[in-house]
């Protein structure tokens, strides 16, 4: 049984991390929205609406919604 065990745990182990990846839809200081994969903690970097999305297709989507440049 362990034999088994042991692998999964290493599966699981290395690609969650991947699975962990969010996009949120920022706003920089020149007023223009971007997509970034982390959390910004520049304060000049604004979140639009306080939301990470879970994949980069959503953000995109919604980044025509909220940004009328």
């Amino acid at each position: 049984m362990i034999k088994y065990v042991i692998p999964i745990t290493i599966l699981f182990g290395t690609t969650a991390p991947a699975f962990a990846a969010d996009y949120y839809i920022v706003r920089g200081p020149d007023k223009r929205c971007k997509i970034v994969e982390t959390h910004p903690t520049d304060k000049t970097m604004v979140v639009i609406r306080g939301k990470a999305y879970v994949s980069r297709d959503e953000a995109t989507k919604q980044m025509a919604v909220v940004c009328k440049e």
